[in-house]
Formats: C-alpha cells, structure tokens, sequence
C-alpha cells in the first residue's frame, strides 16, 4: 500500500489533464538517529531559544523572524506581511516545455518525487502524457508551488509512472570558476594518460546501487544492538597514517615503471621458454639419429 501523499493536483498537457499525487521518492526514515540525553537521569533534552545579548531565555510569544542587514542589525518581518508574498497553490503541473534529457546540469536537480494517477479516472490520461514523451524521449519542465515556494520540476517517465525531481535556481549554485581557475595545467604525458585509462577500464562496470553499502550506518546499527544488550564495547587502536604522501602523478609514474618491469620479465621469460624448446628438439633430433644408427 503506497504511504500518504505528499501533494495532490492536477497535471496538465495543454489541454490533455488528469488528477495526479505526489510522493517523496526518498526516504531518511533508516538512518540512524541520535537524540540529546541528560546522563544522570536518561531523559532526553530539550532546547531553548537564548538572547545572544543577553542570555535571557525568549518565550514563544517573544520570537520573531528578522533578517540581517549588516552584522548584528535586523530588519523584523511580521507573519502576516510573509503570508502576503507567500505564492498560494493552485495544485496544477502546468507542462510549459520538453527539452533534451542530457541538456540539463546535474547540478540543478534537487528532490525527486514519484508521480502517479489519483484514481481510476485518471488513468487514460495519465498514460497518454506518459506514453508521449516516451516517445519524444525528452524531459518535461513545468511549475509546482510546494510549501508555499514555487518551483521549477522536471518530469519524465519511469516504469508505469513519472519521476518528478525539483530543480534548483541558478542563484543557488555556485560558481565553478572559483573553485578550478586556481587549477594547474601540467604537462601530462601520453603514457601517463593511456596508463591511467588502463586503470579505469580494468574499473569499468555497471551502474547498480544495490552494491552501494553504507558502511558506517551498518557500523552505528552494531553499536547500537550490542550496548542494548549489555555488551562491552572494545574501542579500537588509532590507526597510524602514514607520513609519506604520494601524489598521484607520482603513483602513475610507479605503476608505468611495473609494467615496463612486467613486460621485460615476460619477454624475458619467453625467451626462456623458447630457448628450452630449441634444446628440447635438438635432443630429440640427436636421440632419433643415434636410434637410427644403431
């Protein structure tokens, strides 16, 4: 039975629309979680809201929303005066355009969503959208207004339904030119490349999460089980990093020197082998003389 949804409107394809529900596609529900505790009694804690100034602790009725216009100066803003430039829903999926699947920057997509028919009637509908932009093969990009902001989504198809992902603004994302303009661009040899590309096609595989393991969670499940139960808990030694860092340009140059070294020894070999052959046959050739000479 699927969960409770997260949102429920109306998708629309020019003049083509069908009921439709939301669900959030991901899940934090597994995690692990911790939650603050007083040792001394085993009770969980909880927070106050503290003056920075003063120290005092602020009472709900004394908390309000500020923004900060230089340091330590706010400018108040009231809940009616948010509620005024909050974007009301009108729970439609309004397609507004279908571009190219590859055309769209990985970082912009942000919180993905299934999307499904809401009831029986919907369904007719609901597949011709589907069906059309299978065969388009292209993503759809329309307006969703989710707790009370307005966002841009982008839906294609999958399996029997849709996935819906949000899509962040550009003001969200950062400049990659602050990061790689500091980039060097060393000279790299040929060799250096084509080892390297050695080492990623003896890597190459197939993308499946179900492979992906999560290490520390598992890690966090243990503790957990075995301080329920009363076990003691060994820490284990700090291990030792070593001192020494290789770089990788450094690292490739050593691994290009084995296998230099790898392919002399099995020439090397092979000439061993081809030298035994030789004196093999010239054994047998003179075992087979002296039998005829007999």
């Amino acid at each position: 039975m699927a969960p409770r949804a997260y949102w429920k409107g109306t998708l629309k394809l020019s003049l083509v629309s069908c009921p439709v529900v939301l669900y959030p596609a991901t899940t934090a529900a597994e995690k692990t979680r911790f939650h603050m505790i007083n040792r001394e009694t085993g009770n969980r804690l909880k927070q106050q809201m503290v003056d920075a100034e003063t120290g005092d602790v602020v009472e709900s009725d004394q908390k309000g929303r500020g923004y900060e216009l230089r340091k330590g100066k706010y400018v108040e803003v009231e809940p009616e005066e948010l509620e005024a430039v909050q974007i009301e829903s009108n729970h439609t999926i309004d397609i507004e355009s279908f571009v190219p699947s590859e055309e769209i920057d990985q970082r912009y997509l942000n919180h993905p969503y299934y999307i499904a028919p809401d009831g029986k009637a919907a369904v007719d509908a609901f597949a011709v959208i589907r069906d059309a932009m299978k065969d388009q093969d292209r993503v759809a990009l329309a307006k969703i207004v989710l707790t009370n902001r307005e966002h841009i989504i982008a839906i294609e198809p999958l399996g029997k339904g849709l996935l819906g992902t949000t899509l962040r603004y550009p003001y969200e994302l950062r400049d990659e030119d602050q990061f790689f303009d500091d980039i060097k661009s060393p000279k790299i040899t040929k060799d250096m490349v084509e080892l390297a590309g050695h080492i990623l096609h003896t890597k190459a595989a197939h993308f499946d999460p179900a492979e992906f393991k999560d290490e520390y969670e598992n890690a966090l499940k243990a503790l957990v089980k075995r301080k329920a139960s009363g076990k003691t808990i060994e820490l284990p030694e700090p291990e030792e990093r070593p001192s020494n860092v290789v770089s990788l340009m450094d690292a490739l140059k050593q691994s290009l020197k084995g296998r230099g070294g790898k392919k002399a020894a099995a020439k090397s070999h092979a000439r061993r082998a081809t030298g035994r052959h030789r004196a093999a046959r010239k054994t047998h050739r003179a075992a087979a003389r002296h039998r005829k000479a007999g």
